[in-house]
């Protein structure tokens, strides 16, 4: 049973630029959500999906540099894109992730694949019921219920977002929600805009040296123990509870 990574990464992001490529502690965001990626156990591959486009060679070039594979495809058909990522390269179930998530956490990772298989869903979620942080958002799902949306799914929206096509129609696929005891769906993790990225900055250049392996619940820690940080960004705070699914842009 294959069960790969499908990272979804491009330069024109309408908000922040070119922000997967951005400097994060001495390497591109993106190199550093990767190496984040790696320390899964449960992952057979990470495919990084990018657009034809020339803004997005350096993505590209930047996967070839650290040995992972890249699809390029549409960049306004992700779900075109996701698709033929996941038929180039064998998978039984795909997981879904996002380059604005550099802080995505392997261990939750592993937990969302155990939770997908053992409840025999089509698709997963860590935030469809969302409490965890925004920012640790995740996906997996299996490749016949992807092929059956990218099939299928008509709407511009449905093929710019990947899986509402699946979200909405419950009476066909099985989906779990994973769900912690403790709402934190208010703390902000992901990047978008400049504030997000002064953030995760903050956390990175607290632990790369100490501990590199760092998990999401140090990042809490840090958090509450360094409240100004927390701050930086809380004038873009996330509508707590809000899915994935239907926040525009976070999941492309």
């Amino acid at each position: 049973m294959t069960v790969n990574v499908i990272l979804q990464a491009r330069m024109t992001s309408s908000r922040l630029p070119g922000k997967v490529m951005m400097d994060l502690c001495g390497a591109p965001m993106l190199t550093r959500q990767i190496e984040r990626i790696r320390r899964a156990r449960f992952i057979n591959r990470i495919i990084v999906a990018t657009s034809e486009g020339v803004e997005d060679t350096p993505v590209a070039l930047l996967a070839q540099h650290l040995g992972v594979d890249c699809f390029r495809g549409s960049l306004k058909d992700v779900l075109g894109r996701f698709c033929h990522a996941a038929m180039e390269y064998s998978s039984d179930h795909v997981m879904r992730l996002t380059g604005d998530c550099p802080l995505a956490d392997p261990g939750l990772i592993d937990d969302l694949i155990a939770f997908h298989l053992e409840g025999g869903y089509d698709i997963s979620s860590l935030g469809i019921e969302r409490t965890f942080p925004h920012g640790l958002d995740a996906e997996v799902m299996t490749f016949a219920a992807l092929q059956s949306a990218g099939a299928a799914a008509c709407s511009a929206h449905d093929r710019e977002h990947v899986t509402p096509y699946l979200y909405a129609r419950p009476e066909l696929f099985r989906v779990g929600s994973m769900r912690q005891a403790r709402d934190e769906s208010h703390l902000r993790w992901t990047v978008d805009y400049p504030e997000d990225m002064e953030v995760v900055r903050r956390i990175f250049a607290h632990f790369l040296e100490v501990k590199p392996d760092f998990t999401w619940t140090d990042v809490k820690a840090f958090l509450k123990a360094a409240p100004h940080v927390q701050a930086l960004n809380a004038g873009r705070c996330t509508v707590p509870g809000h899915s994935t699914h239907a926040v525009d842009g976070v999941f492309r």
